[in-house]
C-alpha cells in the first residue's frame, strides 16, 4: 500500500499538495535524492568477495528503503548481475547494477530474514521481515532465467495515516463516503489497482467511525497483514500456516458479536460472498478490493459469481481511487492541443524537470477518486439486469458521479498535475 501523501505547501494555485521534502542542512538536494546518491555510492563501495557482503547490502537496502518511504524494491537478477529499482510517487527508478555476490546473494539474505526455504529457488515463495524499528516487509521471490527475481513490499511506510479530510478527496468524496460511513449495516468498498491508496482511505474511514461513534462500537478487522494499529479496533492478522485463514477467521469473526468488520482485502469468490453475506446481517462491512473503476468492480463482482440481488441488497456503495503525480513548480504553462492528450481544457502546465524534482518534472501525488452510490434505484436496477461496466459508469455519470477522469480534469485546471499524468495512470479508456 502506499500512503496518499499532504503536506502544508500549497500550489500556485493555493491547493495543497505533497511536495518532497527539502534539506535545509545544504539547501541543494531534496533529502530522497540525496539518499539516494548516498546508498548507490555505498552499495557499489561493498566488497562482493567479502563474507559480509550479502548482509551488508541488504542491511543499507532496508535502512534506505525505510528512509525514503518506498512501497517497494525490485531486485531483478540479470546477466550482469542484480539490477536495483524502488518505487517513489507510483514510478520506479534505477538504483544501478550490482554484484550477485561470491559467497551469498542479496536475493538469499532476504529468504533467510523472511523465513523461506533458502535453498529452494525454483518455485516461488512469499514471506514477512518483522522489524522493531520498521514498516513490515513482505518479501516474494520468483524464479527467472538469471536466477531468483525479489520484490519487497514495505507495509505502512510514509507512518503517516491521516482523516479523511487531510488525504485530497474532493469536499463532496468526502462528505459522501461519511454519509456512507452513517449507515449501520451494507458493505463500502474501497476498489483501485495495487498502490492507489486504497489502505490509506480504508484506515481514514476506521479512524472516522472510532471517532463519530457516540457510543462504544463493537469493530474488528481480518487483515493480510494488520499495516496500522488503530486504537479502538479489534485487529487481526491471518496465519494460514496455523490454518487461520480469510475465509474461517471471516466466518469466526461474524460470531465475535461485531458491529463493523473491516475485511484487508476481497480476493476470490468465497470470501466476497462471506463479506456481502455478513452486511445483509446487520453489520458494517468495509473492505478493499482490485478493479480499475467502481463500476468495473460491480462487473467483477458478479463474474465471480457473486448474484446481483446480493450486490443489490449487501453493498451501500464502491469507492474508487487512483494517484497522480502532482507537478512540481518547474512546470511551465502550455496552450498546445497535442499536450492535453483529449481533455475538455483551454491551457495546462506540462512538466518540464529540475534538480528539485530530479528531472522527472513531478513532486509528490495527489488522488483522484470516484463514488458510486449502490443505493439510487436506477443503478440498481442496472446491476440487478447484468449490465456491462460501461452501461452501469455512464448511467452513473448521468446520474450525478464525478467519475475519476472528472475528477482528474479539475485538477489539471488547477494546475495540479498534467494531462499527460492524467494520460499515463488512466489511459483512454476511462474517459470513454
Amino acid at each position: 500500500m502506499n500512503a496518499i501523501t499532504a503536506s502544508g505547501a500549497s500550489n500556485r494555485n493555493g491547493q495543497p499538495h505533497a511536495l518532497a521534502e527539502i534539506d535545509e542542512t545544504n539547501g541543494a538536494l531534496p533529502k530522497d535524492i540525496a539518499r539516494r546518491n548516498t546508498i548507490r555510492e555505498t552499495l557499489a563501495g561493498l566488497d562482493a568477495s567479502h563474507d559480509g557482503y550479502a548482509v551488508q547490502f541488504v542491511e543499507h537496502l532496508l535502512r534506505f528503503a525505510r528512509e525514503v518511504g518506498t512501497s517497494d524494491v525490485h531486485l531483478q537478477p540479470t546477466a550482469d548481475g542484480i539490477d536495483l529499482r524502488y518505487r517513489s510517487d507510483g514510478v520506479l527508478n534505477r538504483l544501478g547494477t550490482y554484484p550477485v555476490g561470491k559467497v551469498s546473494s542479496p536475493v538469499s539474505r532476504l529468504k533467510i530474514l523472511s523465513g523461506l526455504l533458502s535453498y529452494r529457488s525454483d518455485f516461488p515463495q512469499e514471506g514477512r521481515i518483522i522489524a522493531p524499528e520498521g514498516p513490515e516487509i513482505r518479501v516474494s521471490t520468483f524464479p527467472t532465467l538469471y536466477g531468483e527475481r525479489a520484490v519487497l513490499r514495505l507495509f505502512g511506510a510514509q507512518q503517516d495515516y491521516r482523516e479523511l479530510h487531510q488525504l485530497g478527496h474532493s469536499d463532496r468524496f468526502v462528505e459522501q463516503l461519511k454519509n456512507a460511513l452513517a449507515e449501520t449495516s451494507g458493505a463500502i468498498l474501497i476498489a483501485g489497482p495495487a498502490g492507489s491508496g486504497k489502505s490509506t482511505t480504508l484506515y481514514a474511514s476506521l479512524r472516522h467511525l472510532v471517532q463519530v461513534s457516540t457510543v462504544s462500537r463493537s469493530i474488528v478487522s481480518l487483515e493480510d497483514p494488520i499495516e496500522v494499529p488503530i486504537p479502538g479496533v479489534a485487529q487481526s492478522q491471518v496465519n494460514p500456516s496455523a490454518d487461520f485463514t480469510l475465509h474461517s477467521g471471516l466466518r469466526a469473526m461474524l460470531r465475535q458479536d461485531p458491529e463493523v468488520i473491516i475485511v484487508g482485502e476481497i480476493r476470490d469468490k468465497l470470501a466476497a460472498e462471506v463479506a456481502i453475506e455478513a452486511s445483509l446481517t446487520g453489520q458494517l462491512m468495509l473492505t478493499t478490493f482490485h478493479a480499475e473503476s467502481a463500476a468495473t468492480a460491480v462487473s467483477r463482482l458478479t463474474e465471480m459469481g457473486i448474484e446481483p440481488y446480493l450486490l443489490r441488497s449487501g453493498v451501500i456503495a464502491i469507492v474508487c481511487q487512483r494517484l497522480l503525480r502532482t507537478l512540481c513548480d518547474c512546470s511551465v504553462e502550455s496552450h498546445d492541443q497535442a499536450d492535453f492528450f483529449g481533455l475538455p481544457i483551454d491551457w495546462a502546465r506540462k512538466p518540464v524537470g529540475c534538480e528539485t524534482c530530479d528531472q522527472t518534472g513531478f513532486r509528490g501525488r495527489v488522488v483522484t477518486s470516484e463514488f458510486l452510490d449502490l443505493r439510487e434505484s436506477n443503478l440498481a436496477q442496472s446491476i440487478l439486469q447484468r449490465e456491462d461496466s460501461r452501461k452501469i459508469y455512464r448511467l452513473a455519470v448521468d446520474h450525478g458521479m464525478e467519475s475519476l477522469w472528472e475528477r482528474a480534469t479539475v485538477l489539471v485546471r488547477e494546475g495540479i498535475t498534467s494531462p499527460c499524468e492524467v494520460r499515463r495512470v488512466l489511459g483512454v479508456s476511462m474517459r470513454l
